[in-house]
């Protein structure tokens, strides 16, 4: 697939009773340059007059109710919606810098797949992050980085973008499936939303740059935020997260066909449309750590790591002939033609046992056991 370096860019913007918020919000979006394509704001039965004000203030501004409540189906109602290359996820509040927009295109165009807003590199910062959130965050990163193989600076950051062509990868929950009717919500639909994506972005293998952000306080009304139990949901969702990357890896290595036409445990991958990436978070039984690359204070990226022959393809290299008495010789496998290495990991492998010795030393073993059963 390939992507525009001129893309439209769609900005969702989740709202709940922000109208006086909006009104200085949505004319600096506008104001940004190069333009974007749209701006949508998604409304959740606001009774303080956001949609009006919305039009009021932008009258070409696409206003689209969501379907459900929280945060969450409110950004799948607005990604739904997206009719541009790119979207950008942009919070309500004033609390995110539309200038800063720019470098996130900037990082997508150069090459990443999910441009992810960062607090604690070089260049980002806060105003509103308080000693406690901040160590919250911390170790809520560090848990995610763990489970995931993930080298995220900041979890719980909700200023992102993504190319829209990645929506289907992300399977969000569809804006027109009803409510349950205990009035619980289904899971994404709250605002667990942004480590939803986080998680399923590194399950999915796919190309992170983090992008330095400045957060502001909120400019008018008051935060929905709950330090203690936002934290928990937050820990909850990465744990239900891993398990459902857990199954999907497991579920992929049942259906993977191996040399001999049997499957291979831990050895499935899928490739992301158009970037021929690894999905599930396994490639040969070891974990693939996705790139988190921090896109620099200027209008450029730098170019794309270049590609190296993939695990799987060194897996099924040539380990030699081998002749023991009264045996036949091993005749070499065919070495097939090498694929790509993942652009989104890292280059060094030697994080990893080296898949030729691990060859031979099963080669071996092989051996051992059929010249043992001769001799019996």
């Amino acid at each position: 697939m390939q992507r525009s370096q001129q893309p439209t860019v769609s900005v969702v913007v989740p709202t709940r009773n922000e109208a006086r918020n909006l009104q200085v919000v949505l004319p600096a979006i506008a104001a940004v340059r190069p333009a974007v394509h749209e701006i949508i704001v998604v409304d959740g039965n606001s009774v303080d007059g956001t949609i009006e004000t919305a039009r009021r203030v932008l009258p070409w501004v696409r206003i689209v109710e969501q379907t459900r409540k929280g945060k969450g189906n409110a950004m799948a109602c607005g990604f739904a919606a997206a009719t541009g290359d790119i979207i950008v996820m942009f919070d309500a509040d004033g609390s995110a810098d539309p200038a800063e927009i720019p470098a996130f295109v900037a990082a997508l165009v150069g090459g990443a797949d999910f441009a992810k807003g960062t607090r604690f590199a070089r260049g980002g910062g806060s105003d509103d992050i308080t000693l406690l959130r901040r160590s919250g965050n911390a170790g809520l990163n560090g848990v995610a980085n763990m489970l995931f193989g993930t080298r995220h600076s900041d979890l719980c950051y909700g200023y992102n973008a993504f190319w829209a062509d990645l929506l289907p990868l992300l399977e969000l929950p569809a804006v027109d499936a009803p409510a349950p009717g205990d009035g619980s919500m289904l899971w994404g639909d709250g605002f667990e939303i942004e480590t939803v994506l986080a998680c399923r972005v590194a399950a999915a293998n796919l190309r992170v740059t983090e992008v330095p952000s400045y957060e502001r306080e909120r400019m008018f009304g008051d935060t929905n935020l709950r330090t203690f139990a936002d934290g928990t949901r937050v820990l909850r969702t990465l744990a239900a997260e891993r398990r459902r990357a857990a199954r999907k890896e497991a579920g992929a290595s049942a259906t993977a066909p191996r040399r001999d036409g049997a499957p291979v445990n831990g050895s499935a991958t899928r490739g992301a449309p158009g970037r021929g990436g690894h999905l599930g978070g396994l490639a040969n039984g070891y974990p693939v750590r996705p790139e988190v690359r921090q896109a620099p204070q200027g209008d450029t990226l730098p170019v794309p790591p270049t590609t190296a022959p993939s695990p799987s393809a060194a897996a099924a290299a040539p380990v030699g002939s081998a002749t023991l008495p009264g045996m036949p010789a091993v005749t070499p496998r065919p070495t097939p033609r090498p694929s790509p290495r993942p652009v989104n990991r890292p280059a060094a492998a030697n994080d990893r046992p080296a898949t030729d010795r691990a060859a031979a030393q099963r080669e071996a073993v092989d051996a051992r056991y059929a010249l043992e059963e001769e001799a019996s």
